[in-house]
């Protein structure tokens, strides 16, 4: 999960200005956008961001995901996810461990989302990390593990 579990609710702004800006690019540029992100990345891992998109019609996916969110009581999907919220919040029996990047401009949600997982305790705080912790995988893995009592 990345940020938050939409269930036919606004979202904050950093979503919609997103949504914006992928709708208003024809052609993303997916390693830029990585980059901006994650500027810590190096150029081969950029041609690897880059590397399922040779070209326009590639980005199919890239171009539709943003309004894939389900912001609008009225989208297909929004029943399924309020009861995937409520299990997490009700329900929910085993371990958690969540990551955040405290350059990401959306952290508050981040928050909230940790929020609604039954016991899920206080996140690893990353930062020099941004929206994309899995750049600093290992450090998190390592932490997930340990919390989970494997390491």
């Amino acid at each position: 999960m990345n940020t938050v579990l939409p269930a036919g609710e606004p979202l904050g702004p950093h979503y919609y200005e997103w949504r914006s800006l992928v709708r208003s690019t024809p052609d993303p540029p997916v390693g830029q956008w990585m980059r901006a992100a994650a500027p810590q990345l190096t150029d081969k891992e950029i041609a690897a961001y880059n590397a399922p998109f040779p070209e326009t019609r590639f980005k199919g996916g890239v171009r539709t995901f943003p309004d894939l969110a389900m912001v609008d009581p009225e989208m297909e999907g929004v029943a399924e996810a309020r009861e995937a919220l409520r299990f997490w919040k009700e329900e929910w029996q085993g371990q958690s461990f969540m990551a955040i990047g405290m350059k990401d401009p959306d952290i508050e949600t981040m928050q909230t989302l940790r929020a609604g997982i039954r016991g899920c305790p206080e996140p690893m705080i990353l930062a020099d990390a941004g929206h994309f912790v899995q750049e600093d995988g290992q450090s998190v893995a390592r932490a997930a593990l340990r919390a989970f009592g494997d390491l």
